[in-house]
Formats: structure tokens, C-alpha cells, sequence
């Protein structure tokens, strides 16, 4: 049985992001992005995001279980759906997502992520499941997701009542003791927000 993960994407207005995004900045990343090459957007924002995307992508490559048609993990981006964490970025590439927000209703947004996650849903075995690493209270990635795949779209229990921050060591810790976390299926949870819980 496979297990595909879909990564919601960093943020590209943070600090770290500007760092690397600025055309003075003169270490490797910064340089790599600047060039005709570009980096992996997998590790591109591995660096934005230091914790939450830096676990998010481990966690994937570490529990995902790819099918011999997909990849085990997925980035989710504002203009090219899902694409692979080794697909190659620029800056300007970058700059151009940060021009489109992540809403429902922006079909520039809306449109190739339906478009890839249809096809994404075409390969998969009757028995895989697809896991959402992401925000789950709001509808920005719940509401096309769940259009595409139904039942067998998946979220960790232990997201509810967390932040961005807190989910990100959780994944660490998941990892680093080889142990993965329970799931619950979007289409039988109606809650998916609950009090704080105590920071790790």
C-alpha cells in the first residue's frame, strides 16, 4: 500500500526568505537560486522554513511509501499544483508564486492544483492513502484536496491544537524515534481545531 504526502509550501515573505531571495546575497543558496539551475524547491524551502518544512519534507521521505507511478511526496505550490521537492526553482520563479495567493477562489491557484491532483489521483492504488502535511482548519488546501481524493485524504491527529512551530517538532521527533503518527481521514472529522496543547 502506498502513502503519498502533499507539503503544504513556506512561506516566501519571511526573513529567511528574503535572505535568499535578495539579489546582494552572496552565499550558496542565494547564488544557486539566481542562477539559470535554480535549487530544489524542496530544499529551497527547507531553508525558509527551518522547522516546519524542514520536517515536514523529512517526515514525508522518511514514512512515504511511493507507488510505481508516484513519488512518495509532493509540494503543493500557488501556480503549479503539486510538483516533486526536487523540482528545480529560480528566484524569479519563487517571486512569481508569491504573487498568487493560496485561495480556493484564485483560479490561477485553484486550477493546476485540481489539474494535478486529479492525475495524481489516477495512478494510485485502491489501498493508498494521501496524507495532508498542512494547514487542516482552513479550507485553502482541504477544500480542492478533498474534491480530488475523497476518503482516502488523510491528516495526523496530532496537528489539532497546534501550531506551525509545534507540528514541525513533532515530525522532527517522529523521525529522529522512527515512529509515525496516527491519521485520521478528513471526510469523518468535522474537528480538526481544539484548545492549545502544551508546547514540546
Amino acid at each position: 500500500m502506498s502513502r503519498i504526502f502533499l507539503l503544504s509550501p513556506a512561506k516566501t515573505s519571511g526573513k529567511r526568505a528574503a535572505m535568499a531571495l535578495s539579489q546582494s546575497a552572496q552565499f550558496h543558496l542565494a547564488k544557486q537560486l539566481r542562477s539559470e539551475t535554480g535549487v530544489a524547491i524542496g530544499e529551497a524551502f527547507s531553508f525558509f522554513s527551518s522547522l516546519y518544512f524542514r520536517g515536514k519534507l523529512l517526515y514525508a521521505r522518511h514514512f512515504g511509501r511511493a507507488s510505481s507511478q508516484t513519488e512518495s511526496c509532493y509540494v503543493i505550490t500557488s501556480a503549479a499544483g503539486l510538483i516533486s521537492p526536487d523540482f528545480p526553482v529560480t528566484a524569479d520563479v519563487l517571486g512569481n508564486y508569491s504573487q498568487i495567493p493560496i485561495d480556493p477562489s484564485e483560479p490561477r491557484y485553484r486550477e493546476p492544483l485540481l489539474r494535478s491532483a486529479h492525475e495524481l489521483n489516477s495512478k494510485l492504488e485502491r489501498s493508498s492513502s494521501v496524507v495532508l502535511l498542512g494547514s487542516i482548519a482552513t479550507g485553502k488546501y482541504v477544500d480542492i484536496l478533498t474534491e480530488c481524493f475523497g476518503s482516502r485524504l488523510l491528516f495526523p491527529a496530532d496537528f489539532i491544537g497546534r501550531g506551525d512551530m509545534s507540528r514541525g517538532g513533532l515530525l522532527l521527533r517522529a523521525v529522529a524515534a522512527s515512529k509515525e503518527l496516527d491519521y485520521l481521514a478528513f471526510a469523518e472529522t468535522t474537528l480538526r481545531t481544539g484548545k492549545r496543547v502544551p508546547k514540546l
